[in-house]
């Protein structure tokens, strides 16, 4: 964990987590890109990536330092 309390990108193994949006309603998640990942997605990490699925389906995918600063992560 970092200062601020949010995981340290780091320390985040490859591994399977659900990713929550930090925005409180859909239009917020849209205007930052996050709609489809709204209000939460399973994600994988893999190499330093993560990759966010819905219904087994690959919907977005980003940097782990991206989704640490942008998301709450929990391990699945």
């Amino acid at each position: 964990m970092t200062k601020s309390g949010r995981p340290d990108p780091d320390l985040l193994p490859d591994g399977d987590y659900w990713a929550t949006c930090r925005e409180r309603n859909e239009i917020s998640a849209a205007l930052n890109g996050h709609s489809a990942v709204f209000p939460q997605a399973r994600m994988v990490v893999r190499s330093g990536w993560a990759y966010f699925y819905r219904n087994d389906e690959e919907v977005w995918s980003c940097n782990v330092r991206y989704a640490a600063a942008n998301f709450v992560i929990q391990v699945a």
